[in-house]
């Protein structure tokens, strides 16, 4: 009997031990999740439906359709520049975004400052030039399509004045205005640009005040460096040409807008963030234009003639392909001083200082604060 019940007993401890060891043994579980890189935005104005910001965001939204669930992005929208701008930047670092895009010129200083306090996250800036170990900038050619937009300006004007509604002096805003300028002379030796400064990159209001100034001095053909489709707007019901910028805006003005000078960003935004994923990333100065991609212009309205469509379409082709420079020489200023000789192409680092108006625009240049 004894017996019996030792064999039961080593039975019973065998059976509790197998089944205490399956409770421990290592079942094949699903593989984790990766985690997703975080990207963040800042945006200076709201995202609307047409402008820079919304260049920008199409080009965010494009680069997370690129690469799906490896990526995660925020953005913040309408953040003035300066102290508004550091403390977001801030906030998107210290929430563990890992690449931070700042996509305003006014932001350069504030990236700069947080860079510093973060030194693993990556930051890029639109628009600017001072860089850092954790800082690259990026930029596009605007110059180029602004030069071809003038080429439509001077065939289509019959007053021979444009107006342009600008925001602030500085060289990426002044170098606008003369490309535009001398593309329409290009074509149109007589035709003159007007300016008017708004001295904000948003302020609808102020953007249209301007236009409707502008034509009633004369300009039948009116184009901005502005982020709202105020002027766009503003010419439809002066019934006067317009040519868009950032954006194609021509459901703003389906009678009236020529063409648009369209910014974009999505393929850039695609490669820096791949390149950060991969451990790639370096801080570099991408100045891209019509050969990268970078700018192109919009649909063409149907009362633009096919010989100035083509006329564009062959100038930007020798943009893309280094056989034409929109700045070449010879180049005088609107005092009549030469600025470059015959045959010189300006280069990038003095086109990036540009400080002065070319011949063809009227007034003098404010200062830049």
């Amino acid at each position: 009997m004894a017996t019996i019940h030792r064999r039961w007993m080593r039975r019973t401890v065998v059976a509790g031990a197998l089944a205490l060891c399956a409770s421990f043994a290592i079942v094949p579980s699903a593989p984790a999740a990766e985690v997703p890189f975080k990207v963040g935005f800042v945006y200076v104005s709201p995202i609307s439906d047409a402008g820079w910001t919304f260049q920008h965001d199409s080009g965010r939204k494009e680069m997370e359709h690129a690469l799906g669930d490896k990526v995660k992005t925020k953005y913040v929208e309408n953040v003035p520049e300066g102290a508004d701008a550091e403390r977001v930047i801030r906030e998107l670092a210290q929430e563990g975004n890992q690449l931070i895009f700042t996509t305003s010129f006014g932001y350069m200083n504030p990236t700069i400052k947080v860079a510093k306090q973060f030194p693993k996250t990556y930051f890029e800036h639109a628009t600017g030039y001072k860089t850092a170990p954790n800082v690259g900038i990026y930029n596009a050619r605007f110059y180029e399509g602004r030069y071809l937009a003038g080429i439509v300006a001077g065939k289509m004007t019959k007053s021979n004045v444009a107006g342009y509604v600008a925001a602030f002096p500085i060289p990426e805003v002044v170098m606008g205005i003369n490309a535009f300028t001398r593309g329409m002379r290009s074509v149109n030796p007589k035709a003159e640009v007007k300016v008017v400064w708004v001295n904000s990159w948003y302020d609808p209001g102020r953007e249209r005040e301007a236009a409707d100034t502008l034509v009633s001095q004369g300009a039948d053909v009116l184009t901005h460096h502005t982020d709202s489709t105020a002027v766009v707007q503003a010419a439809e019901a002066k019934k006067v040409y317009s040519i868009a910028y950032h954006s194609d805006m021509s459901k703003y003005g389906p009678n009236t807008e020529l063409t648009a000078v369209t910014h974009q960003w999505g393929a850039f935004y695609t490669k820096t963030v791949q390149d950060a994923m991969a451990g790639r990333w370096k801080p570099t100065n991408v100045w891209g234009g019509i050969k990268d991609g970078m700018i192109k212009m919009g649909p063409f309205n149907k009362v633009v003639p096919k010989d100035v469509q083509d006329l564009v379409a062959k100038v930007g082709g020798e943009i893309a392909s280094g056989k034409f420079h929109p700045f070449t020489g010879p180049i005088k200023d609107n005092d009549g001083k030469e600025r470059l000789a015959a045959g010189k192409v300006m280069s990038d680092d003095v086109l990036s200082k540009m400080d002065y108006y070319v011949e063809g625009v009227q007034g003098k240049l404010p200062v830049s604060k």
